[in-house]
């Protein structure tokens, strides 16, 4: 069994620690990846969309990475409590169409005592949004750890 610190139960810095790996982890794009980040038997739900399985998880991840093209993510610790976080993020991609969006978010997350996330609850909006309205700059990948947070940006 592989684990996956910082575990349960939280402290306020490890709990900041495990939002942050997991904004470094989709910033990548990766989804397999990003999949070993869950249990084999993770559940989510993220919009409308149903999965089950780590395997569901990186198939999923694929299909999104392929549609939001560009995507830079920014999450933010809202709370924690023993093995379970929530989580509030905004992230900025376009379709193949060039058009931008900012989709915000929150997300509730319950780990395994491996440091597993094997619950997931995503609600998600999707704003359209115009070029000069973008906010999120840094070459693809990790966000550096000097450009501002969503307080700092206002959002």
């Amino acid at each position: 069994m592989t684990t996956r610190p910082p575990l349960p139960p939280f402290t306020r810095d490890s709990a900041i620690q495990k939002v942050r790996l997991a904004e470094d982890g989709w910033n990548s794009r990766d989804p397999a990846r990003v999949a070993q980040a869950y249990s084999e038997d993770t559940r989510w739900r993220n919009r409308a969309e149903f999965v089950a399985g780590r395997a569901e998880a990186e198939a999923f991840l694929a299909r999104k990475w392929a549609r939001e093209l560009d995507y830079r993510l920014i999450k933010e610790l809202w709370a924690f409590e023993g093995a379970r976080i929530a989580v509030r993020f905004a992230y900025e991609w376009h379709d193949d169409s060039g058009q931008w969006f900012r989709s915000y978010g929150n997300e509730n997350w319950e780990f395994n005592d491996d440091g597993l996330m094997r619950v997931r609850h995503a609600s998600i909006n999707d704003l359209p949004i115009r070029d000069d309205q973008r906010k999120f700059f840094w070459p693809l990948g990790r966000r550096p750890d000097d450009h501002p947070g969503l307080g700092d940006l206002g959002l």
